[in-house]
């Protein structure tokens, strides 16, 4: 079941960005509002990794679990003694894994999502990732992820809900992961500091402070 609505997902058109948002596009970052109130969602950062008129699809970053990818040997081969924590990539199909890598050389079959960060999707290439001994600093596995219909992301983007940043892969592989949203945040409201228009009287103190340092440098 996992795997067929991952394929779904993954059918979606990429790079076909909804006109009238053109910066939605795969390898963005999403940064949860504080006014997000889904607790799916909430203090979560997400790449996207498809965008289309049809739909949305994204991984939540920064939510490691407390499982070992040693506890999905029964599943992915070679996994038995890997002490990599397994991400919580959304609350949809969390009985099946993908995987983000950071690779200098296209892996075969894989999907590119921004720079030299790639989606795995299949069973088979996340064991070739494993068995080639992929460390958490340019491989992560994720039991889930997020999804929107069509519209959908819009709409919460519409409603503050989300912060959009470009891609960064030193995000996606952070190595405190528990203190990412905080930072991302905190950047959000020093942006919209910097943009928001000084009140008139504010406005008028600068200038008079200006002249008054003016006069007396003179």
């Amino acid at each position: 079941m996992f795997w067929r609505s991952l394929l779904l997902a993954l059918s979606l058109p990429a790079g076909l960005a909804a006109q009238n948002i053109p910066s939605l596009v795969p390898g963005k970052v999403l940064v949860a509002g504080r006014g997000l109130r889904d607790p799916n969602f909430a203090e979560s950062v997400i790449l996207l990794v498809r965008h289309s008129p049809k739909g949305s699809m994204g991984l939540v970053v920064n939510q490691p679990s407390r499982l070992r990818l040693s506890r999905l040997s029964e599943d992915l081969k070679g996994a038995a003694n890997r002490q990599d924590r397994v991400y919580l990539g959304g609350p949809v199909s969390r009985s099946g894994a993908v995987a983000l890598l950071r690779a200098a050389v296209v892996p075969a079959e894989a999907q590119h999502v921004f720079a030299d960060v790639y989606l795995l999707s299949a069973k088979s290439m996340l064991e070739e990732q494993i068995a080639a001994n992929s460390q958490p600093d340019k491989f992560r596995v994720y039991l889930g992820y997020a999804g929107w219909a069509r519209g959908q992301l819009e709409a919460e983007i519409d409603e503050d809900a989300w912060h959009i940043f470009p891609g960064d892969a030193a995000w996606v592989f952070e190595g405190d992961p528990s203190t990412l949203w905080n930072r991302l945040i905190r950047r959000t409201e020093l942006r919209s500091a910097e943009l928001r228009p000084r009140a008139p009287a504010q406005v008028q103190s600068k200038r008079n402070a200006t002249w008054i340092r003016t006069s007396i440098e003179r």
